[in-house]
């Protein structure tokens, strides 16, 4: 890893290694702590708390990732298009995609594990068949690879933005343009690592790309159309915010802000979704149904709209 500067010195060891290393957050760093992981001047360490001095020179070694014991479970699939190589799927909000220790069961890999019996190790076996993420909180339409060939070829597009993603939102407050770009780079929160945020990609930040167009204006609230460019976790997310128009409903990056309506999760639905099939090289367009509460909640926007307005 390398040997700490002035700059990054007087850290407990923990605290230095999530922020030097951003895929490492700090209750990772602990446990590779105590697995004896770390060495500090060629001596393993087994104190998350040992104060990081300038010079010193630290060796980290990280295991590979223990397959999970992956199960099939029959959980209900809203399937937007499907044929041998390709699965699309509309995801409902409170649905995670990827099983994680202590998370194993319950996610949309377990369900699809038991839709398709030759999905397991398609792209990895911590993730198969998965192309592109979608969070808890957020629905609508995300793709499944059934072969490796289509796994690599659906992944590829990603890569060459040759796939396009555009979601609907509804955000805080009311843009001053009708349409723009954001081009502002993401990665891990520098202090918080459950978070991502805006960081500079000399301190491990990623490029973001995020176009947004106006949908509708309702009062002090925005119906927005979001297409990706590049795909960092949260990106919408942290992008919006960071306009000054967090997604309403977003319990990380919406400041705890209400606006009088039950959400499951944040007003964030993946919406279209195009791409070239892997095989056929035929464009398909699949376009995932909005769920009622995302409606319900335009719906009362408006309406409050309508009435502020014609008391003016």
């Amino acid at each position: 890893m390398g040997a700490s500067t002035e700059e990054t010195a007087h850290q407990r060891l923990d605290r230095y290694l999530s922020e030097a290393l951003p895929d490492v957050s700090r209750s990772r760093a602990q446990k590779l702590i105590e697995q004896g992981q770390i060495q500090v001047n060629g001596q393993v360490c087994t104190s998350k708390k040992l104060m990081v001095q300038a010079g010193d020179r630290i060796d980290i070694t990280v295991p590979d990732a223990r397959p999970l014991d992956l199960q099939a479970e029959d959980i209900p699939l809203d399937i937007l298009y499907e044929d041998e190589h390709l699965l699309i799927l509309n995801k409902p909000v409170g649905l995670v995609v990827h099983p994680a220790p202590g998370h194993e069961e319950g996610t949309l890999v377990n369900a699809l594990l038991a839709h398709c019996d030759r999905l397991a190790g398609i792209g990895g076996i911590q993730r198969p068949g998965i192309v592109h993420r979608l969070d808890k909180n957020t629905s609508g339409a995300i793709a499944v690879a059934k072969t490796d060939q289509a796994h690599q070829h659906l992944q590829a597009q990603l890569k060459a933005k040759t796939a396009r993603r555009d979601y609907l939102a509804v955000i805080y407050g009311a843009p001053a343009a009708d349409n723009g770009t954001i081009d502002l780079p993401i990665g891990r929160h520098l202090i918080d690592r459950k978070k991502m945020a805006i960081i500079p990609e000399e301190k491990g930040g990623r490029r973001a790309v995020t176009h947004w167009q106006v949908k509708e204006r309702m009062g002090n609230y925005t119906l927005m159309q979001f297409a990706l460019e590049t795909g960092r976790t949260h990106q919408i997310r942290v992008h919006s915010a960071k306009m000054g128009h967090p997604i309403v409903g977003d319990p990380v990056y919406g400041a705890g802000r209400a606006v009088g309506v039950k959400l499951a999760g944040q007003a964030l639905h993946a919406w279209r979704l195009q791409l070239e099939h892997p095989v056929t090289g035929e464009a398909i367009v699949v376009v995932a149904p909005i769920p009622a509460a995302f409606l319900t909640l335009v719906e009362i926007l408006r309406r409050r709209n309508a009435s502020s307005t014609s008391k003016k």
